[in-house]
């Protein structure tokens, strides 16, 4: 959606809206694609919601669409440990390596942040883990040195990590939570939040969507923690996201590509789909190439928010976000800010559940 917005706009409060506590899920459902499905034409100001389930999803794509999915891996990011010296408590969700290359030389973000400073020693998992808080970097974060003996950092990690469900559960993951946090395709490991857009297929359904001439295409973009980060700005103009890696393979350039040749749809599935898409949309663009999007690798802080111009992407698939979240104003660039707000009003009348665990809306 494009055009001039009043300055209410762009203040955070546009995007308020009051969800029950009880609307909100803390696990999903038994069977995933059991999920409820929000239908919104998006051309169609007029058209009704229609309400079905994930598993319908096949009524709504046609023959030769191009569904893109996410195929990041969540890593078990939360590691629960002490202090060298005082034997304190603390916790780390671990990032991922510092761009420099410097090895062994982790981005992390801890607790109890104003204790953690540098030279500050730390131990996980009765020793497997080991740290030292190197330096204090932007937004809290820290850059960690963490070595795991002989043994390969990444797979003593998983080994003692714990998945990194959203904080708003207020729980410790468990063990249902190693599978229900993970997409059935996932397959990158690097993703500190799942794409929760995903979580609702199933290997049938995506058999289904396939036999029925629907072309799965997989990219990668790993969520960081700013996915949960609020916009604490009173124009959100002024709101920075933090950089996230991603990779946009030749062969899912070309799918696309050959999508938009034979007239067929984009049809995305989550937020970081969107954002990938759109930023090798624009680098299309500033070459002037005529290529709907690049092929490449790289990091993006594409914050997309109304009015916003979308060049690839012609169909989303998402789940219900937080209030003021940058998730959901990148759902309402794409479908309109009022119309977004009164498809959740009437998700919420019908008990849809919500959030990373919730139910999904279909935008097309």
């Amino acid at each position: 959606m494009t055009g001039e917005l009043p300055a209410a706009d762009f203040h955070p409060a546009a995007y308020r809206y009051e969800l029950a506590p009880a609307l909100i899920a803390t696990r999903p459902p038994a069977q995933r694609d059991e999920a409820r499905l929000l239908v919104m034409d998006r051309q169609d100001g007029d058209a009704p919601l229609v309400h079905a389930r994930f598993a319908d999803l096949g009524r709504f794509l046609r023959a030769g669409d191009c569904l893109v999915l996410n195929e990041t891996r969540v890593v078990k990011a939360r590691l629960f440990g002490r202090r060298s010296d005082t034997g304190g408590q603390v916790e780390l969700l671990v990032i991922g390596p510092v761009a420099s290359g410097d090895e062994g030389v982790w981005e992390a973000i801890g607790r109890p942040g104003k204790r953690l400073l540098p030279g500050t020693r730390l131990e996980f998992g009765a020793g497997a883990i080991t740290g030292e808080i190197v330096s204090m970097a932007v937004g809290g974060r820290r850059q960690i040195r963490l070595t795991a003996g002989e043994h390969p950092l990444a797979e003593r990690i998983e080994e003692i990590g714990h998945m990194p469900i959203p904080p708003y559960l207020g729980r410790r993951d468990d063990a249902r939570d190693v599978a229900d946090y993970q997409t059935v395709y996932a397959r990158v490991p690097g993703g500190v939040a799942a794409p929760t857009a995903g979580l609702h297929f199933t290997p049938e359904l995506l058999a289904t969507l396939t036999a029925n001439g629907v072309e799965v295409v997989p990219i990668v973009l790993h969520p960081g923690p700013g996915t949960f980060r609020p916009v604490a700005v009173d124009d959100v103009r002024a709101h920075h996201l933090d950089p996230e890696p991603f990779d946009l393979s030749p062969a899912a350039a070309e799918a696309i590509a050959r999508a938009r040749a034979r007239g067929a749809r984009v049809v995305a599935v989550g937020t970081t789909v969107v954002r990938t898409l759109e930023t090798q949309a624009r680098a299309a663009r500033a070459l002037g190439d005529p290529r709907p999007v690049l092929a490449g690798a790289g990091r993006t802080e594409l914050f997309i928010h109304p009015p916003f111009a979308f060049s690839v992407v012609d169909a989303l698939i998402t789940n219900f976000h937080l209030p003021q979240s940058t998730l959901l104003m990148l759902v309402a660039a794409f479908a309109g800010r009022e119309r977004v707000l009164a498809a959740y009003a009437e998700a919420m009348a019908h008990g849809y559940l919500f959030y990373s665990y919730g139910d999904a809306m279909l935008i097309h």
